[in-house]
């Protein structure tokens, strides 16, 4: 599997970094060619799931997510959130956790581990690093957009 780590400190307090990270829906606008849909009813926690499509038309494909750790920040504690990863095409898991960084600012790391289906592992490398780069992206553009 290809695994990547993306480290953030953004000039936000952990909750509002906390709440721009889980917004599901928001990740469609920050992650090129994505379309987020929510298929459980709110609030997030563990048990949430939503579906990327990513691609276009004929050539798009399912990536099905699973909240499956739900711990929000809170007075002075990380947080973290864990997401599996069950499509056909995309499988493995993501952490999100947020802390609380020097100046009231927030600390995030995202890390991730991801197999591409008829992807071989000979690929891992730079599946990673195209990882941290397209995800790093979409951190930096949920972070900055209220």
């Amino acid at each position: 599997m290809a695994t990547f780590l993306v480290r953030r400190t953004a000039p936000l307090p952990p909750d509002e970094a906390w709440r721009r990270l889980t917004a599901w829906h928001r990740h469609g606008s920050a992650v090129p060619l994505t379309r987020i849909t929510v298929t459980t009813p709110p609030p997030t926690g563990e048990g949430t799931v939503f579906v990327a499509r990513t691609g276009l038309g004929p050539l798009s494909f399912r990536d099905p997510m699973e909240v499956t750790v739900w711990e929000p920040p809170g007075d002075g504690t990380p947080g973290r959130c864990r997401l599996e990863t069950r499509g056909r095409v995309v499988t493995g898991w993501a952490e999100i956790e947020v802390r609380p960084g020097p100046g009231g600012r927030a600390r995030v790391e995202w890390r991730e581990d991801l197999r591409i289906a008829l992807v071989p592992a000979v690929f891992d490398g730079a599946l990673a690093r195209a990882g941290r780069l397209v995800f790093g992206r979409a951190v930096n553009r949920l972070l900055r957009r209220g």
